[in-house]
């Protein structure tokens, strides 16, 4: 019966982990929608600081943008506060992921500036120009390169960097 219980148990965890293709492709649009941002947020409310550092970085972007969609002072700081803190906590276990290093410049470009959340801008900026040209993954080199190119903290010559290969 244990066993039983244990399978099922696995299986169920198995179908609801985290499909970080998706999360990739999806992860850009959060910002321009509610709905989208909901939907990650609750399929990230299971990550902790036990799992993988990246996971955790897009679970602390995806609570900052839950901020920007919250009721009310408390919530939209308490929820940005929260994201914040995951993404350096991913940063600081991970501090040569260039995928994690993304996702903290994008919520940092992002982000109000009332907020005070923008200290690493031009750190990551160069952390992702000097080391794109090493990354391997082709999927993560389009997730960095889709930021990238949108982004107007690149110019046009930056941007350039990453069109080629």
């Amino acid at each position: 019966m244990k066993f039983v219980v244990g399978l099922i148990c696995s299986l169920t965890l198995w179908g609801a982990s985290t499909d970080i293709s998706e999360l990739r492709k999806t992860y850009p649009k959060a910002n321009a929608s509610e709905q989208v941002t909901n939907e990650l947020f609750t399929k990230l409310s299971p990550i902790s600081k036990t799992d993988d550092a990246v996971l955790v970085a897009y679970k602390g972007a995806i609570s900052t943008l839950k901020a920007k969609y919250a009721q009310g002072l408390r919530n939209k700081k308490d929820f940005f506060k929260s994201g914040a803190e995951l993404i350096e906590y991913a940063v600081a276990t991970k501090p040569k992921n260039i995928e994690i290093r993304c996702i903290r410049l994008s919520v940092q470009e992002n982000s109000p500036k009332v907020v005070g959340y923008k200290e690493n801008i031009e750190e990551d900026k160069g952390f992702l120009l000097h080391n794109f040209p090493n990354v391997s993954s082709e999927e993560i080199r389009d997730f960095v390169k889709n930021y990238a190119v949108q982004s107007s903290i690149f110019d046009a010559s930056e941007k350039q960097l990453f069109s080629g290969r």
